[in-house]
């Protein structure tokens, strides 16, 4: 099946086909044409990176689903290192949120003691901030 074909039943773009071929993760054979040419195979990969990515794996750690799945599992986590990229991914993503939750926690301090000084500044016409200054 072409590229567009393929794109299309694992719910990616074209662009994102060829992009995981860049990384190395899905090859395709190549035709007399050149055309690629792919097959069921290749579509359950590129579905297997997009569903990662929609959980915040990145296509260029999704290599050991990958592998799983190529060397005759069922599931792409059936595989140790799978279990491994989860962990890391899990860690990642606990210390962006604990990241987050302490700039919304600075930005909440700065709003509170923003509108306890009292009239904001940016309200006041051009005449009144001079008589301020």
């Amino acid at each position: 099946m072409r590229i567009g074909e393929v794109a299309q039943q694992a719910g990616v773009t074209v662009k994102a086909v060829r992009y995981y071929e860049s990384l190395g993760l899905v090859e395709a054979q190549r035709l007399d044409n050149g055309y690629r040419d792919y097959d069921d195979h290749d579509v359950r990969l590129v579905h297997e990176i997009r569903a990662l990515g929609t959980l915040g794996i990145r296509a260029e750690l999704s290599r050991p689903f990958l592998d799983c799945l190529v060397s005759g599992n069922a599931q792409g986590d059936d595989c140790p290192a799978s279990l491994d990229t989860y962990r890391s991914a899990i860690t990642d993503m606990s210390s962006r949120i604990n990241d987050l939750t302490e700039r919304r926690d600075a930005l909440i301090a700065l709003l509170a003691s923003a509108t306890g000084r009292g009239e904001p500044l940016c309200d006041l016409t051009p005449t009144e901030l001079q008589g301020i200054r």
